[in-house]
Order: C-alpha cells, then sequence, then structure tokens
C-alpha cells in the first residue's frame, strides 16, 4: 500500500481532498485496487490550546507551527509520503523563499516557494504544494457552476464572470479586496468557504479543474503517479 498524508490548512481543503480528490483518485484504481492507495488529510493545529485541546486550521507561523507538525508527521509514518494544500496567499512571513521571492510570474513565485520549502524540510518523501492564489481559484475554473449552486445569485455570478474576464484562475491576484475567496463573497455573500467550497469543486470537476488550473494539474499529476505506483503494487 502507497499512503499519503496531505497537510491542509482547513476544513475546506480537509473536505476537498475527502470528498474530491480521493473519490476522483481511487476510482483510476478499479475497485479490486481501492485497498492500495490511502489518501489522508490532515488539518494544520494552531499553538493556542484549551482544556488540552488544540485549535484546527489557519496557518499562523511557519517555524513554531508547519515545520515542526510537517516533521512530526513524517517521523510518525516514516513509510508513508507527505504532501500539503496551503494558500499562497497570506503566507506567513517566516515561510522559506519568502524574503527572497522573484519579481517574475505567479508560477514562478510559487515554485520558488515550493523549492525553498522542500529543501527545508528535506525529506525525499515529501512533496509541498502551494495553491496559487488560494482554494477558491479552483473555482474560478468554471464559476458559471457557483450561480448553478446558488440560483438567487445567478445575476451576481454573470457579474462575477465579467469581472474576472479572460484571466486565469491561477493568476487572479492576491490583492486585500480582489483575492479569489474575496471576489467570490462580494458577489454571492452566502458563499461559505468550508461548506460550499468543496461540494462547488466537486460539480466543476477535476478535469476542468487541472486543464485551466496548471499549477494544480502538475500537483494532481504527482499524486496520480503514486496511485499507478500503488495499483502496480510497487512500495
Amino acid at each position: 500500500m502507497i499512503r499519503v498524508f496531505v497537510y491542509v490548512e482547513g476544513y475546506t481543503e480537509h473536505f476537498f481532498v475527502r470528498d474530491v480528490l480521493v473519490p476522483y483518485l481511487v476510482s483510476s484504481l478499479g475497485e479490486e485496487n481501492r485497498w492500495r492507495f490511502d489518501l489522508i488529510p490532515v488539518i494544520a493545529h494552531t499553538s493556542r490550546e484549551k482544556s488540552g485541546r488544540k485549535f484546527k486550521g489557519g496557518i499562523t507561523s511557519y517555524k513554531r507551527q508547519v515545520k515542526p507538525q510537517i516533521r512530526d508527521l513524517l517521523t510518525q509514518n516514516p513509510q508513508s509520503w507527505l504532501t500539503t494544500m496551503l494558500d499562497y496567499y497570506r503566507l506567513p512571513k517566516d515561510f522559506p523563499g519568502k524574503a527572497t521571492l522573484p519579481a517574475g510570474t505567479p508560477y514562478q513565485r510559487v515554485t520558488h516557494l515550493e523549492r525553498e520549502f522542500a529543501n527545508d524540510i528535506n525529506s525525499p518523501r515529501f512533496f509541498p504544494f502551494i495553491v496559487l492564489h488560494e482554494f477558491e481559484a479552483l473555482l474560478l475554473a468554471q464559476p458559471s457552476i457557483i450561480g448553478l449552486v446558488f440560483p438567487q445569485y445567478r445575476q451576481e455570478t454573470q457579474k462575477l464572470i465579467a469581472e474576472i474576464g479572460a484571466t486565469p484562475p491561477e493568476e487572479i491576484n492576491e490583492g486585500e479586496e480582489t483575492h479569489p475567496a474575496a471576489r467570490i463573497q462580494y458577489h454571492i455573500p452566502d458563499y461559505r468557504k468550508w461548506r460550499d467550497g468543496p461540494r462547488i469543486a466537486k460539480q466543476i470537476g477535476l478535469n476542468t479543474i487541472r486543464t485551466r488550473c496548471p499549477h494544480f494539474n502538475e500537483w494532481l499529476r504527482w499524486l496520480e503517479t503514486l496511485a499507478q505506483k500503488a495499483k502496480q503494487g510497487d512500495p
């Protein structure tokens, strides 16, 4: 069996991995090989505690939060792979590569961060993925679906579609009021990230998302490679 842990930012990404990614990848294995591949989301937790319980969700510090949790997962699961699903938007200031971020395209910047992230963790079983610019960009791969999920906001959805125009979803910026989630929330005030994001993504479908989001597609191809190795019985 090949087991892959996905260190995610919050419940939205947790449900996306569980309800969208897992069925998609497992379907390619065939019923007889389902047990050979396991994809498990793990939600980041904060350092705050209450009555011995750690709060889940939210990335506040790389050195105090992300790095030790990543290393713990790798240590506790020595035969497993580990990847991430973190938003580029509002990554903590102490994130590897943030201080030397190039002034190129979004793809060049995120690749730089992922490379520095991988170098800092320094494990052959670790493959970082950072979403450009955040999870909601995946929903803008086919924003008309938002109007189907929220039929009362179909006119507003058309305004959203006109607003983003031909801009590729992963290139929609990180401005305070113009990042993907802010745009959706402005036009669709009833949108709730954890509740609606994964089900909209599921209705759009990963084939559409991967076509419109090349950086996401690179990550999905890596996961597919592991799933196929599992199907072939490779360790």
